[in-house]
């Protein structure tokens, strides 16, 4: 998936990605990092919630972070957000890479349509 950016400093983008604090401003509602897993809770933490973990798998500084789920028992399904420049535009792009069953794929675009949303809401980008 390819998400156009308004983004005009690359290391604060960057930190809204790759950082605990920047995830919490818009991929969920509590993230924690502790060892290379991020804790990542929707809802409350102190009534219902949900709650996964994602081991960072790999990080480049202004390029890209990889996560897997803690729980996935497919080895190589992950999930991926990469920065770079769309082929068409040339504009700065988010490029999302998220492992799912063929059955999911429309559900799987929502979510991700809906986490840019926020993404944008909360920083301009």
């Amino acid at each position: 998936m390819e998400y156009p950016l308004n983004a005009h400093k690359p290391d604060l983008l960057w930190r809204l990605l790759s950082t605990d604090h920047g995830l919490e401003l818009w991929l969920a509602d509590r993230v924690v990092e502790d060892k290379g897993v991020l804790s990542l809770t929707w809802g409350s933490p102190y009534g219902e919630h949900h709650t996964l973990l994602a081991r960072i798998v790999e990080r480049e500084k202004n390029s890209h972070i990889r996560l897997q789920w803690v729980d996935e028992e497919e080895p190589e399904a992950y999930w991926e957000m990469r920065l770079g420049q769309s082929e068409l535009t040339e504009e700065l792009c988010l490029f999302v890479t998220d492992y799912a069953m063929a059955e999911d794929l429309d559900d799987l675009h929502d979510l991700w349509d809906g986490n840019l949303e926020r993404l944008h809401q909360s920083s301009g980008f």
